[in-house]
């Protein structure tokens, strides 16, 4: 078997120096810095992973790639420190020559990141004050198509994972190994170089091994039909026909995101802030705040009305003027209009570690709130919602057509999102505030688009690559007021929410 890298973005050959097939690779990987006989195929994949990468990696990420080579790939990410490492000591003088102000290191990835903190180098290199200390693990970690190379992938995925940071991500792209007799007839044409025996790996085989390491996969991204410029044909296979169903199988590489799969210890310290969207549901005031439990350090519950005709206001302020138990109360009247807009100036006020949303109707229980803080705090999940898709619901808790109408929504966004979401409208939503603080950041990459506030949390999370999860809840009858939900109304806003979902996360 052939390698299909087209220019291999680093050595990192096994700890065994007398395998034959590490000396080929060392060999080629030294052959590799000259380019092919015909370097579009390669110059056209490299302008699609940086792209790609630029979008998945955020802005404010420490970078390291493993396997840097000639450093091209680390110096087109716009992150402000960044770090390399390789195994040919004449990469790394290369690499640093050609970019002064990143860190390049040799070292080897499939070996113990016993100098990872060396990885950044001096601090004029990290984009640091000289002498600062330096963070010896990453927030993301480039890893492309070492994985064709090594002898010991484990040891590769578990180094990799080693240095990272705590709520970190590991980049790793790899060839579709449908495409091995495609590279070789490519060796045969020139446009690559001819390479040593290689590791084709299918999904299967990679699962297997990121479960073993210890890793698994958030989301992953399927790339390139067509691996070359081909005016107006390129673009229209690449970005769209490459992304329908079974099609994607056929894509040149994929790009996975990983995280740590390690469960830290629970954070029982933890403070959680409960924010109440509030608007005509007065009769509702009351018994949200004596059925929310108390959870972690400390627990505030805030509403947050907004144009109601039913004496909400005054009921909040009633209710929270005799209430002498533990949680923290307080509310808020929303200048703006629509859930969305009250859920972000709950989350504004709010002082909690853990954000979590509560519907004021009830039909999702305050009761089943624990059960959500239990997933954060053990780190199963950075972003947890509840389904109501999974139990039988009650009688009237909501109209058929709604469900099915749910459950057709349901398909289309695990599409579009590329993580399984059953329940796309479930009101009950839970997330660090640190991670809803980067959300916020970015949100400007989707625009204003959405009334409701639960799309701009799932869209958000889903292009943090945080890891979401899906907690099944009982769907109970409303005992007060009337849902706020227009079936054709926001029905048609879906849709226009799916095509900004296909174009912002999909068809990228």
């Amino acid at each position: 078997m052939k390698s299909p890298a087209s220019e291999p973005a680093g050595a990192a050959p096994p700890a065994a120096e007398d395998d034959p097939n590490a000396r080929a690779w060392r060999e080629y990987y030294r052959r590799a810095r000259m380019p092919p006989a015909h370097p579009q195929a390669r110059d056209f994949l490299h302008a699609d992973l940086i792209e790609a990468l630029r979008r998945l990696i955020p802005d404010d990420a420490t970078v390291l790639e493993a396997g840097s080579g000639s450093g091209r790939l680390l110096a087109a990410l716009p992150n402000l420190r960044k770090a390399g490492i390789d195994y040919l000591p004449e990469a790394v003088e290369e690499a640093r020559a050609a970019y002064p102000d990143i860190a390049f290191t040799v070292a080897d990835a499939t070996r113990p990141a016993t100098a990872a903190a060396a990885a950044l180098g001096a601090g004029s290199r990290a984009g640091l004050p000289r002498g600062s200390e330096q963070p010896a693990r990453f927030d993301a970690i480039v890893c492309d198509r070492l994985c064709h190379s090594v002898t010991d992938i484990r040891a590769l995925l578990e180094s990799l994972r080693a240095r990272l940071n705590p709520g970190g991500r590991i980049y790793l792209s790899a060839f579709n190994f449908l495409w091995e007799l495609p590279s070789r007839l490519a060796e045969r044409a020139g446009w690559k170089q001819a390479a040593p025996e290689a590791n084709w790996l299918s999904d299967h085989d990679f699962k297997n091994l990121f479960d073993i390491a210890g890793l698994e996969v958030v989301r992953y991204e399927d790339r390139l039909l067509l691996p070359m410029e081909i005016p107006g044909v390129s673009p229209w296979l690449n970005r769209y026909v490459a992304r329908l169903p079974g099609v994607q199988t056929l894509s040149l590489y994929r790009i996975y995101v990983l995280r740590d799969r390690g469960l830290p210890s629970v954070r029982r310290a933890a403070s959680v802030s409960v924010i109440v969207p509030t608007r005509n549901e007065a009769g509702n005031v009351e018994a949200a705040i004596q059925r929310t439990p108390v959870m972690g350090d400390s627990t505030e519950l805030i509403f947050v009305e907004g144009g109601s005709t039913d004496g909400t206001w005054q009921t909040i302020q009633e209710c929270l003027a005799r209430y002498r138990g533990r949680l923290r109360l307080s509310a808020y009247q929303q200048s703006g209009k629509g859930k969305g807009d009250a859920v972000r100036l709950g989350f504004e006020q709010a002082t909690g570690d853990l954000l979590m949303i509560l519907d004021a109707d009830l039909t999702v229980p305050p009761e089943d709130l624990p059960a959500f803080y239990e997933v954060a705090v053990r780190g199963q999940a950075d972003y947890v919602q509840g389904t109501r898709l999974v139990y039988p619901m009650e009688k009237n808790a909501m109209r058929f057509l709604n469900k099915l109408g749910n459950v057709a929504f349901s398909q289309l966004f695990t599409y579009l999102l590329r993580q399984p979401i059953r329940d796309t409208l479930c009101g009950t939503k839970v997330l660090w505030r640190h991670d809803y603080q980067r959300l916020a950041a970015a949100r400007h990459y989707f625009g204003d688009f959405d009334p409701f506030g639960d799309f701009d949390l799932i869209f958000g999370a889903a292009r943090l690559n945080l890891k979401i999860v899906e907690i099944p809840v009982r769907y109970r009858d409303r005992t007060y007021g009337e849902t706020n939900i227009s079936r054709w109304k926001h029905g048609l806003l879906l849709l226009r929410m799916s095509a900004v979902a296909a174009q912002k996360l999909r068809f990228v």
